[in-house]
């Protein structure tokens, strides 16, 4: 009986700690960590009335400070802000930029939908799907990704439309 109650204790305490470890932000996947950063009011009023707020963990600091200071020419949109404005969301951003393995490195124009980690994550959809008229592009995530607009990509709610 003693062998029996100590195995039990081990097994609870370590129960305990790995429900500590999964969600304990230091020991934390870097993929849910980034995902799961509160959204910046200002951010989601400003960026999120044209497209997705995409969370700060999608992109590298360099990338984030390169968008933020060409906002007249925001991928071929004027999306100028008040300087004070600017320099809070860049702030923001970079300090919840990513940092971990697949977001290091900026994409090609600082483009999310460019990065490797993303073609990677999409490959599965064909081309043909981005022009549908209820997609129009792979930068609509909020087209498949139901619960974009609340940062998460998580692919249990994904639905492609036709």
């Amino acid at each position: 009986m003693p062998f029996r109650l100590h195995s039990r204790v081990h097994q609870a305490l370590f129960g305990l700690l790995v429900a500590i470890a999964i969600n304990h932000p230091a020991m934390a996947d870097d993929d849910q960590r980034a995902a799961r950063v509160p959204l910046l009011p200002k951010y989601q009023q400003e960026c999120a009335a044209c497209h997705v707020a995409y969370p700060p963990g999608m992109l590298p600091a360099a990338s984030w400070q390169r968008v933020m200071h060409n906002l007249p020419h925001h991928y071929g949109t004027d999306a100028s802000l008040d300087p004070a404005t600017v320099k809070q969301l860049a702030t923001w951003l970079t300090a919840y930029s990513g940092t971990y393995g697949r977001v290091r490195e900026a994409p090609p124009e600082d483009r999310i939908t460019r990065s490797a980690w993303f073609i990677r994550q999409h490959d599965e959809v064909p081309a043909s799907a981005w022009k549908r008229p209820s997609i129009k592009s792979a930068s609509n995530c909020a087209a498949c990704h139901t619960r974009s607009d609340q940062g998460d990509f998580n692919e249990r709610f994904v639905r492609i439309p036709r």
